[in-house]
């Protein structure tokens, strides 16, 4: 994996050498984690019409949940 040397960097005086590699790993599951989200969340609108914040606040904090739980990442579509 490559990051833009500011980016590295910038990590590393954040967070310093031995938790660089946690931090990025973080970083990566959080944007996944919300991706997949919002493509359920599209699919849900597609299926069954709009979703309101309230609703969808809810599904984040759900979905979350379960990844904080220890939950599987699940299969690619």
């Amino acid at each position: 994996m490559t990051l833009r040397r500011g980016t590295a960097e910038a990590i590393r005086q954040r967070v310093g050498k031995r938790e660089f590699s946690a931090f990025v790993a973080a970083a990566v599951e959080r944007e996944l984690r919300g991706q997949i989200l919002d493509e359920y969340l599209a699919d849900h609108e597609r299926r069954k019409g709009p979703i309101s914040e309230q609703e969808q606040e809810r599904a984040r904090l759900v979905f979350d949940e379960v990844f904080t739980e220890g939950g599987r990442w699940p299969a690619a579509r």
